[in-house]
């Protein structure tokens, strides 16, 4: 079995998760808002997301060798397919809060949930080298693509409703839920198929219970590095910046939609020169001198006095502020060995999930009060610390780590 079918799974898994992300990070705050909810219930139900996955991803670090990844992909498919469907059926704060504790909606940009470890560790056990520097950018690519193309359907419930006389927005709003459990659903078909379609990653590690081995004192620090960062873009997810351009500007759903479909497309230009970038400059480098200039737009997006050049500063951040994300993920496999790829893509991954949990509620508190400029201008100052931060620790790693120059 050679690795393009199982490539081709992957990625088409991807793209209907991002499809399905992608619509119900704009979605959430318009959703609680028209079912009574206040402004901090956003921030508090996105902690409670991120808090969920990084708790689902901590388990599948330390446990997750004790089962077939393909039953794992699997499982988490049906768990997302439960999510969608008892999303779109609650109305009262606290069950929401609790599908959204121990499910996968995604308010982010991003993917962090419990798929991301499986898939990554998949998609380096397919290729090694530069190419596996490309392999990543595809993968994040299709589903930043995707997740773009889902923005754009989240203005589905203003367009209805002005369309079909009687239709509610907030039932149509349910009815997309209820579809992201459908997308699940289709999910679970890709990872039902032949086990040997998906290809053959290694398994964790051979000791129960230990997962890394060499690598771990240098996982441990960019683990402790990515949480910083991830605190930060927490303050800023896409359901807390559509929360900020409606209270500060007002922009409603389809707007939102809109607007959110525009830096999904530039955010997938970044991504497919982000590898490009990195076989000149290096891994770190493009981790780096890319994220400082995307942070200084947002801080300066945070006291724009109107919407059009807020939108302006937004639009030019998204142009520069995933570059990092294909080049992270392919860092990370690079500098450990392949045995310990799948638990160091966990290891990773929680800390930027469980920092990340913390920040939204604290946002959406500072909304509340009336400082609608301190989260972003915060997300920027915190995310250059960190660039600055992971250069000084990793630049000398770019020998082993970056892909050779063509």
């Amino acid at each position: 079995m050679t690795a393009a079918p199982s490539l081709r799974r992957l990625l088409l898994a991807r793209a209907l998760r991002g499809l399905g992300d992608g619509y119900v990070a704009v979605l959430l705050p318009a959703y609680l808002l028209a079912l009574g909810h206040e402004a901090w219930s956003v921030g508090l139900l996105s902690s409670a997301t991120l808090l969920g996955s990084a708790l689902a991803t901590l388990a599948l670090g330390a446990w997750g060798h004790r089962w077939p990844q393909q039953r794992l992909l699997a499982a988490a498919a049906l768990l997302m397919a439960a999510t969608g469907l008892s999303f779109g059926l609650s109305s009262s704060f606290w069950p929401l809060l609790l599908i959204g504790l121990v499910g996968t909606l995604n308010p982010s940009s991003g993917d962090v949930s419990v798929f991301l470890p499986l898939e990554h560790a998949r998609l380096a056990a397919l290729a090694d080298g530069p190419r596996r520097t490309h392999v990543f950018a595809h993968y994040s690519l299709i589903g930043a693509l995707a997740a773009a193309l889902g923005a754009l359907l989240a203005g589905m419930p203003e367009w209805l409703s002005r369309w079909q006389a009687g239709l509610q927005s907030l039932d149509v709003m349910r009815a997309m839920f209820i579809a992201y459990g459908v997308i699940g659903l289709l999910v679970w078909l890709i990872y039902r198929g032949p086990a040997q379609e998906l290809g053959t990653a290694p398994r964790v590690a051979a000791s129960p219970g230990i997962s890394l081995g060499p690598s771990r004192p240098i996982v441990l620090r960019l683990a402790l590095l990515f949480s910083v960062d991830a605190f930060a873009g927490g303050l800023v997810l896409n359901a807390m910046l559509a929360l900020w351009l409606h209270t500060r500007f007002g922009l409603d759903l389809a707007q939102a939609g809109l607007f959110f479909f525009w830096t999904g497309l530039l955010g997938t230009l970044s991504q497919w020169l982000a590898p490009r970038l990195a076989e000149r400059i290096g891994l770190v480098n493009t981790m780096v001198f890319t994220h400082i200039p995307a942070n200084l737009f947002l801080i300066a997006a945070a006291f724009a006095p109107t919407l059009p050049l807020a939108l302006g500063l937004l639009l030019a951040r998204a142009c520069l502020s995933q570059m990092d994300v294909p080049a992270r993920s392919a860092f990370v496999m690079s500098v450990v060995t392949p045995a310990e790829r799948p638990a160091a893509a966990s290891f990773t991954a929680v800390p930027r999930s469980l920092a990340a949990a913390l920040s939204p509620s604290l946002g959406g508190a500072l909304f509340a009060a009336g400082w609608l400029a301190t989260p972003l201008a915060l997300c920027g100052l915190l995310k250059i610390g960190y660039d600055l931060a992971l250069w000084r620790a990793f630049r000398r790693h770019e020998a082993a780590a970056s892909p050779a120059p063509k």
